[in-house]
């Protein structure tokens, strides 16, 4: 797990570490405290926006993964297939962790509206 977290970049791999435990803290908040319907729905809000900060942390750190490659691509004279496919597939790394956290999202709004 640590590689595929090294791969991926310590920038954004930290910076979505700390919006996935930012989600579990407001959720973990907001089950524990006993809150009226408003207090639910702002909790709700604040997981709404920090799974789409994920997701979106998460896209934009491939697109700047895909950018660097594609620069070093345009230097070089001979690119093999091989290490095309494994530049690809590290620049993945930051959207599959921005959309696992947007999945947790969901689970963890779910959760909460059954609550209330």
């Amino acid at each position: 797990m640590f590689d595929i977290f090294s791969q991926g970049g310590p920038l954004f791999m930290g910076i979505l570490t700390l919006i996935l435990l930012s989600l579990m803290a407001v959720f973990a908040v907001s089950i524990i405290k006993k809150r009226d319907e408003k207090q639910l729905l702002q909790s709700i809000q604040w997981l709404k926006s920090l799974g789409t900060l994920g997701l979106v942390v998460g896209v934009l750190g491939q697109l700047i993964g895909l950018f660097s490659a594609f620069s070093v691509i345009e230097t070089s004279q001979g690119i093999s297939p091989t290490m095309l496919v494994s530049g690809l597939k590290v620049s993945m790394i930051t959207t599959l962790y921005g959309l696992i956290i947007y999945i947790t999202y969901i689970l963890f709004s779910m959760i909460l509206k059954r609550v209330k």
